[in-house]
């Protein structure tokens, strides 16, 4: 299977993604810089964590606007998989990929610890691996992730399923509802705050992580874009 990374100016987890990939699975991946305005011949695309752009103006405002992500959005909306970690969620978001936006944690300041993750959904492209309402233990990195919607959007996110992951039971960043994790309607774009690519290996002492890949190249190696 072959991925794409998506790498804006500022993106640092591009490589942590590329690794995992490349090493850890033994898949294909390439990076795509974000003055692209074309992509290769892929199968998934994946929008690493970092700081896009600084940051500035608001997280993935800016890196929204990238010459790539008229491509991305077209792959996502041909049904291609895409995943979008930390900062890669809030492009997303800003994007219109995925409802909702991501706000200054609710304690304003930035938190990088082990968090433990519910299993809300694993009948999806990127959690077929997992059984459903297992808890996880995955990495969280960002000043950014607190989950915003309005009632409305957050009853359809829930009655239809597509709140996939939950922070469970401490809420870190003070997410509505502890959404840690969401999916489109469509199933196929998965923004998540917290960085599996950073607990998929033995050596790291945590590998609840890699079955998020592994769902994802036992499902998506089936699907074409």
């Amino acid at each position: 299977m072959k991925f794409g990374i998506i790498v804006f100016p500022g993106s640092n987890c591009d490589w942590d993604c590329h690794h995992v990939l490349t090493k850890v699975f033994k898949q294909k991946a390439q990076f795509v810089w974000h003055k692209e305005s074309k992509l290769p011949s892929v199968e998934a695309l994946i929008l690493p964590g970092g700081f896009s752009y600084g940051d500035y103006l608001r997280t993935g405002a800016i890196a929204r606007f990238s010459p790539i992500m008229k491509e991305v959005v077209a792959f996502a909306n041909r049904g291609g998989t895409v995943l979008g970690i930390c900062n890669g969620f809030q492009v997303l978001t800003e994007a219109g990929l995925l409802p909702g936006v991501l706000m200054r944690n609710a304690g304003l300041k930035f938190i990088c610890e082990t968090v433990s993750l519910k299993v809300e959904n694993a009948d999806t492209r990127f959690t077929k691996a997992f059984a459903l309402n297992t808890v996880v233990k995955i990495p969280i990195a960002h000043g950014d992730g607190n989950y915003f919607a309005d009632k409305e959007t957050l009853d359809r996110l829930e009655g239809e399923g597509q709140v996939v992951f939950r922070y469970d039971p401490i809420n870190p960043n003070g997410s509505q509802r502890n959404i840690a994790g969401i999916i489109n309607a469509k199933g196929n774009v998965l923004g998540l705050m917290p960085h599996p690519e950073r607990c998929s290996e033995a050596i790291l002492g945590n590998e609840d992580g890699r079955k998020l890949f592994e769902s994802m190249i036992r499902v998506s190696c089936h699907v074409k874009a």
